[in-house]
């Protein structure tokens, strides 16, 4: 009942970009952790797969084992839809014989698209093209058009409820996390929320204590210096 994209750049965050018709897809189903990769879990989604998982990534276990690690252990497996992708390398996939169609999912070197519940294949395939096509934008950005392009592909055949996106960087807590949980358009809410963080939130997060600056930026005037200068940047 879902479908979603996980991807890298080239400086190494990680983004998942998700959507539903379902309340709250992102509450669950995303997982990411710096230094080590993404997951989402999808269908009759298994929360525990994400911190098992992620856990397993960390231990050096290719996605591939992991994969294998947790549906075997698994009996719901069949009705379990799970895609994941490392800090480096190809992800890996599975999706259940029993998960209701259009299910399937496409894997690569720096993303990885799944989906069940769709209007077809051509979701999965709108999706990567337009991440594709949109490589100079910011990886929010890309994953934002790739989601918008996979909606106006046919998406989930229900209907549309939520959505949600994640950006995970360098640090233990992610860049940017926003969700819509139930909206009549979800992909242009969480568009305009997107917009919205760009005006004080996304530098603001830069400013905070994290694992480089262990105080933070406590200075209020360079706080709105930096704020500014990343606004500045975004008009020109």
């Amino acid at each position: 009942m879902t479908w979603s994209i996980i991807a890298r750049d080239g400086e190494g965050r990680l983004g998942v970009a998700i959507a539903s018709r379902f309340f709250a897809v992102g509450a669950l189903c995303v997982h990411t952790r710096r230094g080590v990769g993404a997951l989402c879990t999808q269908a009759l989604m298994n929360p525990l797969y994400g911190p098992a998982g992620l856990d397993a990534l960390a231990r050096g276990i290719a996605p591939t084992d992991v994969v294998a690690e947790l549906t075997a252990a698994d009996a719901g497996r069949a009705q379990r839809q799970l895609h994941l992708l490392g800090v480096r390398g190809t992800g890996a996939a599975h999706t259940g014989a029993e998960c209701i169609g259009w299910c399937g999912h496409q894997v690569s070197d720096d993303c990885s698209v799944a989906g069940n519940m769709l209007a077809g294949e051509q979701v999965l395939q709108a999706t990567v093209d337009a991440f594709r096509a949109n490589a100079r934008l910011p990886l929010a950005e890309r994953l934002i058009e790739a989601m918008t392009a996979g909606e106006a592909a046919g998406g989930d055949k229900r209907g549309k409820q939520s959505a949600a996106l994640r950006i995970h960087g360098d640090e233990d807590h992610p860049d940017l996390d926003i969700r819509v949980d139930d909206h009549a358009e979800p992909m242009a809410e969480l568009r305009r929320l997107y917009t919205v963080s760009l005006e004080r939130f996304q530098p603001f997060v830069a400013c905070l204590a994290g694992r480089h600056h262990p105080a933070g930026e406590l200075d209020r005037t360079r706080i709105e210096a930096h704020i500014e200068a990343f606004r500045a940047t975004r008009v020109a």
